[in-house]
């Protein structure tokens, strides 16, 4: 199955209210970065042992282990969670930088290192999203 596809199967299969607000934030993503790579996470691991929420990711960066190793990810996630939804905005240095740039101005979300958690899109300030989404889709070098 395509990534497209398992997307739509994945947002298609939440109930109505999350599904809505996940298929408007996925729109969203596509419209600042139109032919940025794709992912869908089933949230399995190699043994098909559910270790998290599905994710859909956008973009691409390599991420540099301590070890030496590089593994390819998305730069920005989204995944419906039991209390709402979460945008992951990965490869950020400065785990405080989210909180301080955009967090008192987002309105009703719980805002971490690299996640932006809220209930609901209509109790955040989604222009202020938007505007963390589109730093977490900037090249990381």
């Amino acid at each position: 199955m395509k990534v497209k596809d398992q997307i739509n199967e994945y947002i298609n299969s939440l109930p109505e209210t999350k599904s809505a607000e996940l298929k408007t934030l996925h729109q969203r993503i596509l419209k600042l970065k139109p032919r940025c790579k794709l992912w869908y996470l089933d949230g399995k691991n190699s043994e098909g042992k559910i270790v998290s929420n599905p994710n859909i990711g956008y973009g691409a960066y390599t991420i540099q282990y301590a070890d030496g190793k590089t593994k390819e990810f998305y730069q920005v996630g989204l995944s419906a969670n039991t209390t709402g939804i979460s945008v992951y905005i990965m490869g950020i240095a400065d785990k405080t930088y989210l909180t301080k740039t955009y967090g008192k101005a987002l309105g009703k979300a719980s805002v971490s290192g690299y996640c932006i958690k809220f209930k609901s899109a209509k109790e955040i300030n989604t222009e202020i999203l938007e505007a963390a989404i589109k730093y977490g889709l900037e090249p990381r070098g």
